[in-house]
């Protein structure tokens, strides 16, 4: 039997590791999601950071993962949802996790049409945990047209939500060698995320981890080697705050009140970053300036390992 149909035999049994260290409040009633990109191998890679994140939900309950796209790589077929999506995700499905996706530019759009991607059949959505004050914004970052513009401006001036998270394939700002900072996409989109209040920015796309520096007081993360790694890719820039290029990992979010802490765990479940940010509140409109930056927040403190 080949290695990867043993981890598959593992994870549709439900069989995981104890949680290693969680660097986060795990405060009731908070906001508790995860973060993967480029997922969509089917290969082991892709298997070990779903038994990964199956550890990390024993202790951390997530009932949300929010997709950076590239969710497929091989097609749109039955058996293309089967083996990289409903096998290697099957214990947090069969759990009740809801999983969120957007587009990336090997994915199908019929894909928006797959009932557990929770697209609804549109290339951008949005969606609300009940009973939170955070707001998602999934967008079409391959087609940025005049229409899905109007659609963000009128969604975010309406959302009245503290947090707003928007997540996407192509990041704005990027230090990568093979595609860095999509400049066409930011032109059309970082002016309406300054004028209503954008707090944090989520992406994929770039095989590789990387934390940006904050952008007009926006908080930038691109996870994008849930599935693939370009080894050797990120040439760590003035813009990088924290980056990583050596392996396969996700990330946690924990929103608490004006503060979101996150960690980004490896696919052998060791912490690569750690870290808070923390909401300011509506400030006195000022050009090239987010309404409600943000700026980096305390260091959590490490939770006790489990026994």
């Amino acid at each position: 039997m080949s290695r990867l149909s043993v981890l598959v035999l593992l994870l549709a049994g439900g069989v995981t590791l104890p949680a290693q260290d969680v660097r986060l409040p795990m405060k009731d009633g908070s906001v508790k999601f995860a973060v993967i990109g480029d997922t969509g191998t089917g290969d082991s890679h892709q298997l070990e950071v779903a038994k990964q994140l199956m550890n990390y939900h024993s202790k951390f309950q997530f009932p949300t993962v929010v997709m950076m796209g590239d969710n497929l790589y091989s097609g749109d077929a039955p058996r293309d949802y089967k083996k990289e999506f409903e096998l290697p995700y099957k214990p947090l499905l069969d759990a009740g996790v809801k999983f969120y996706a957007t587009l990336g530019n090997h994915d199908n759009p019929n894909e928006r049409l797959y009932k557990p991607f929770n697209m609804n059949g549109e290339r951008y959505y949005t969606f609300k945990p009940v009973g939170s004050s955070v707001r998602f914004f999934s967008l079409d970052s391959n087609y940025v047209d005049d229409k899905q513009l109007a659609w963000l401006d009128k969604e975010l001036a309406a959302s009245g939500s503290d947090w707003k998270i928007m997540f996407f394939h192509h990041p704005l700002y990027s230090s990568g060698e093979t595609h860095g900072s999509a400049d066409q996409q930011r032109a059309l989109l970082e002016p309406v995320f300054l004028k209503h209040g954008v707090n944090v920015v989520l992406s994929g796309h770039e095989h590789f981890y990387e934390r940006i520096k904050p952008q007009k007081g926006i908080a930038y993360f691109i996870i994008g080697n849930s599935g693939k790694v370009r080894r050797g890719d990120l040439l760590k820039t003035e813009l990088t705050a924290k980056g990583w290029d050596q392996g396969y990992g996700f990330m946690l979010m924990e929103v608490v009140g004006d503060d979101l802490t996150y960690q980004m765990i490896s696919d052998k479940g060791e912490t690569i970053d750690t870290g808070s940010i923390h909401r300011v509140g509506k400030t006195e409109p000022t050009p090239g300036r987010s309404s409600q930056p943000v700026q980096p927040g305390p260091t959590p403190p490490k939770q006790p390992a489990s026994k």
